[in-house]
């Protein structure tokens, strides 16, 4: 009897140290340095499902499940700032963001004013920019200090684009806003992307900010029927405003874009992949590799590998790296920050 109550405590015993023994996001619950990433589903909140977030973000995670032995599988989601919460709340593992909203919700400012900071990830990479296009049909609109006292869409109130709108009308004396929020010095509308198109070929607005990987789909279809300028920042005003939020960077977008007369000169934010910081360094290391080395053969998949670089993947300072990442980027030539 004794031999086999002590056979029931030895088996409980087991049992309750199984039970306790949570593995983390990567599968290797050892501990060791096998990379047993597959064993466990990253799940990789992106954008909606027109969106590039989506479409890139479900080709990343079928050719990493395929060929570098990490399990991801893309979702649909509402965006940067959805993702941040959805990565707090452990809901998914990894995530793209807006590098501006990335960083409001690791220093809990802007859009995370109110619920407050989030810490929970690091930067796995970044992978190309989304360029802030200020698209009018309105050909008297030159500059952007030709917007003071129009009808201007600055996307959904208290979103990535209305704070992309502020910053820049800001650097330009036109970003004033009363005690609510609203724009004082131009006459602001909140519309999506697409919403902000069709009011635009309707007459209802004169411009709106829309901030995507050019060419953007709205803006696309609109200059199949209108013609479409985008207003270009001068280099002064660019300044300042780098000097402020060190989160934007210069680029261009060429003109055939768009079909338009030259070349825009406009900033952009990043589009970076967030990591839950318990997502092993196996996992992380392995889904880098496999983004970056694999880059240029998989352009015929989708067009956005074609922008990818290390330089640019290494190149994120307001948040810092996750050690996988790191560790990646070391290998190539690059230091990055980490917590």
């Amino acid at each position: 009897m004794k031999k086999v109550f002590s056979l029931i405590l030895a088996l409980g015993l087991i049992a309750s140290l199984t039970a306790c023994g949570g593995g983390n996001a990567s599968g290797n619950e050892t501990g060791d340095s096998a990379p047993a990433a597959s064993t466990a589903k990253l799940r990789f909140v992106t954008g909606g499902e027109s969106g590039t977030y989506y479409g890139f973000g479900s080709v990343i995670a079928t050719h990493a499940t395929n060929n570098a032995g990490v399990n991801v599988v893309a979702l649909s989601s509402d965006g940067s700032k959805a993702n941040v919460f959805s990565l707090e709340e452990n809901e998914a593992e990894l995530g793209f963001c807006q590098s501006d909203v990335m960083a409001y919700a690791y220093n809990g400012t802007n859009i995370f004013a109110d619920s407050g900071k989030v810490d929970c990830f690091s930067v796995l990479a970044a992978l190309y920019t989304e360029q802030v296009q200020i698209v009018t049909t309105n050909p008297d609109i030159k500059s952007v200090a030709d917007l003071e006292g129009k009808s201007v869409s600055v996307g959904a109130p208290a979103s990535g684009v209305y704070f992309n709108a502020v910053d820049i009308l800001s650097a330009y004396g036109i970003g004033d806003l009363d005690a609510d929020g609203k724009f004082t010095k131009i006459n602001a509308t909140y519309q999506s992307f697409s919403d902000s198109a069709d009011a635009l070929k309707n007459g209802q607005i004169d411009a709106a900010f829309i901030v995507a990987g050019a060419p953007t789909t709205a803006v696309a279809d609109l200059a199949a029927t209108k013609s479409v300028n985008l207003v270009s920042l001068d280099d002064e005003h660019i300044a300042k405003l780098l000097e402020s939020s060190p989160y934007y960077t210069k680029c261009v977008i060429p003109a055939e874009t768009y079909g338009m007369a030259g070349d825009v000169t406009t900033v952009g934010v990043g589009a970076v992949v967030l990591v839950r910081d318990d997502v092993s360094e196996d996992a992380v290391y392995a889904l880098c590799a496999d983004i970056f080395d694999n880059a240029a053969s998989l352009v015929d998949t989708h067009a956005k590998y074609g922008e990818i670089s290390l330089d640019y993947g290494a190149s994120m300072t307001a948040v810092p790296y996750h050690a996988g990442a790191a560790k990646y980027f070391a290998e190539k030539g690059f230091t990055v920050p980490t917590k």
